[in-house]
């Protein structure tokens, strides 16, 4: 890229994202997410490798909207995030709207985690999913009680490295 990047996300992905914007980019690099700093979903070694290599963390920031000018991107708007989580632990993010930033860029990727939805995929298998976010399946193998279906990634494993995910292939 050539001006600034923002990465939108605050789980090892998003990290991974944007230390690579950082080798591969010539303007400033600025990873945003709703999480306090001790709240991100990120392992803190990869945190602070982020860091070192010139990342930007902005804590508690939602995206508002995406700028552009002339079908480019110009800038996002962000609005101050004041909690994640309800009382419950449910994912319900709650907004000031009265606060807002903007941060000029030129590059916008979005890293935001994603949770499997398995709905009726796993219906009438032996496959099982006993906190219904991972399946489960044997540690070496990766095949879950249904011979034909073989599991990988953070369905596997849970959230992870991405080169985690890469090796349950």
């Amino acid at each position: 890229t050539q001006g600034d990047t923002v990465v939108i996300g605050g789980g090892n992905a998003a990290i991974d994202v944007a230390r690579t914007a950082v080798r591969m980019g010539k303007g400033k690099v600025h990873m945003v997410c709703l999480e306090k700093d001790e709240e991100m979903p990120t392992v803190p070694d990869e945190k602070n490798a982020g860091i070192g290599d010139g990342v930007i963390i902005n804590n508690c920031w939602g995206p508002k909207r995406i700028l552009g000018k002339d079908g480019k991107v110009t800038g996002v708007e962000f609005v101050r995030c004041l909690s994640v989580r309800d009382e419950t632990g449910r994912f319900h993010p709650v907004y000031d709207e009265k606060e807002t930033m903007t941060i000029p860029c030129t590059s916008v990727y979005v890293s935001i985690g994603q949770r499997s939805e398995y709905g009726d995929l796993l219906k009438g298998t032996a496959a099982e999913t006993p906190d219904g976010r991972i399946v489960k399946c044997d540690d070496v193998t990766f095949q879950s009680a249904e011979p034909d279906i073989f599991i990988g990634g953070d369905c596997a494993t849970g959230p992870k490295y991405t080169i985690d995910a890469i090796a349950t292939g």
